[in-house]
Parts: C-alpha cells; sequence; structure tokens
C-alpha cells in the first residue's frame, strides 16, 4: 500500500470526527479524498461517498439517540423528499449528465464538471461554517414552516445525490434559524437525515450499475464510523465553535484549490 492510499485513509478517520463533532462538514471532504488519493473517477466516488457519510451517520445518530438528541419528526419531514432526490439523481440523473459540459466557451468533462460544483459546495459550506452566529427565535412546524423543511430537505437530497457530501452544512442552519433547534438537537437531527437518505443513494447508485471495490471502501468505511463515534462522544467536552471555524478555513482552501486543478 502506498503512502498516498495512507493518508486516505487517515483522514478517513479524521472526517468520521467532524461529522461526529458538527452532524456535517466532514463529509465534504470524502469526495476529494477519493478523487485524488484512492483515483476514483467522480461519478463513481459519489457512490462510495454516500455508502461511508451514511453507515458513518447511523453510528452519530446512535451517540445522539441515546443523549435524546434526535427530533425525530422534524427529521422525517426533511428526510422523505430527500430520499427521493437523491435516489432519483444517483439513479438516473448521473447517467443523463453529458460527458461533455459547455460553458459558453470552455468545455468542460463530466468528471469536471461534478468536481467543479463540488468545489462551489465546498466554498458554500466554509461561508456557512464561518459566518457569524445570530440569535434566532424558536418556531413551531405549525406555522407552517413544514414545507420550508420538505422543501430543503429535496433540494439538499438532489445536491447529495450530484456530490456524495452529507449536506449537513445545509441541513444544521436550517434547523436551527427556521426552527430554534438547539445546535444539539440540529446536530442530532442532521445525522439522522444524513443517513437515510445517503444509503438510499447508495441504492440508487447501485441499482444504475455502479461497480464497487470493496476492498478499498470498506477499510475506508470503518475508519470513518470508528471517528463519528469518537466526535459523537466527545461533542460536549470540545470546543464546537473553534473547531467550526478552523474547518471552514480549511474547506475554503480545498475548495479553490480543486477549482484551480479542475479548470487549469
Amino acid at each position: 500500500m502506498e503512502w498516498i492510499e495512507l493518508m486516505g485513509y487517515g483522514l478517513g478517520l479524521v472526517i468520521g470526527i467532524i461529522l461526529g463533532l458538527l452532524g456535517g462538514g466532514g463529509s465534504v471532504l470524502i469526495l476529494p479524498v477519493l478523487v485524488y488519493l484512492f483515483h476514483i473517477a467522480p461519478a463513481d466516488a459519489t457512490a462510495y461517498s454516500l455508502l461511508v457519510v451514511g453507515f458513518g451517520a447511523i453510528m452519530g445518530t446512535m451517540g445522539s439517540m441515546q443523549r435524546k438528541q434526535v427530533d425525530w419528526k422534524t427529521g422525517a419531514l426533511f428526510a422523505l423528499p430527500s430520499m427521493l432526490a437523491v435516489y432519483a439523481v444517483q439513479r438516473w440523473g448521473l447517467a443523463a449528465i453529458p460527458n461533455t459540459w459547455l460553458l459558453g466557451n470552455i468545455a468542460l468533462t463530466k468528471d469536471q464538471f461534478i468536481m467543479g460544483v463540488f468545489a462551489l459546495l465546498m466554498i458554500a459550506a466554509a461561508y456557512s461554517m464561518l459566518k457569524s452566529k445570530r440569535e434566532v427565535e424558536s418556531q413551531a412546524l405549525g406555522k407552517h414552516l413544514w414545507w420550508i423543511i420538505s422543501l430543503e430537505g429535496l433540494v439538499v437530497g438532489g445536491v447529495t445525490g450530484l456530490v456524495g457530501a452529507g449536506g449537513g452544512f445545509l441541513i444544521v442552519p436550517a434547523l436551527v434559524i427556521l426552527l430554534g433547534m438547539s445546535m444539539e438537537i440540529a446536530v442530532g437531527t442532521s445525522l439522522f437525515i444524513i443517513s437515510i437518505k445517503s444509503l438510499v443513494g447508495f441504492f440508487g447508485a447501485m441499482s444504475s450499475g455502479t461497480a464497487i471495490e470493496w476492498t478499498l471502501i470498506l477499510p475506508f468505511m470503518v475508519l470513518t464510523i470508528v471517528g463519528t463515534y469518537l466526535g459523537t462522544r466527545w461533542r460536549s467536552h470540545i470546543q464546537g465553535a473553534t473547531l467550526k471555524r478552523l474547518f471552514g478555513w480549511f474547506v475554503l482552501i480545498m475548495g479553490v484549490v480543486i477549482i484551480l486543478i479542475e479548470w487549469n
């Protein structure tokens, strides 16, 4: 095994820890790790990423459930449309993307298009992590916010299917801002949503004929699950705000680097 692959497996553990601590964010690193360190084609790497994210989030959900930090009702409202969207994109959407993507006079390959969208997603994730906190008022599902939650679930599911990221950086702020959830409940609920929609998306990829190299992905997945378990256990003992800002800057830099690599 080459040192670059060992680095990739080590990052699997780190990604899991971040996922457990923040309820999202860590999964944005899985796709570049699989593409650049394990040399998996981006379209196939999204399926691998969904599998890893799904099982990692299950472990995080179990830890959050023990601490009564999961809002099952809201999670279901978000997860159901997400499941439909992620399955549809993995089953039919990725195959429908042309091999050459024209943006004006610029011709991009399918892989460059996927990685470019993913890089923009990373930059958006970084912004979400770095922006200052705002005090928000608690809302109630009875005030017709349920349809907003479901609509965002549909959007996040589509994004998840395209790039293989869990979308926690979109889910957690929505739960906190729209529903006034505490950060702890929002993180636990986010992990529950991510676990369901990611695994459904993976089954969509399998239905489309994506081949999985199990000897590569299983050790990576195990390390991510272990990391998620540790991150969930450490959540109440580590200053989350500081970690979130540091990771936000790292994700921002990574997003810019991917754009430079793919579009030069």
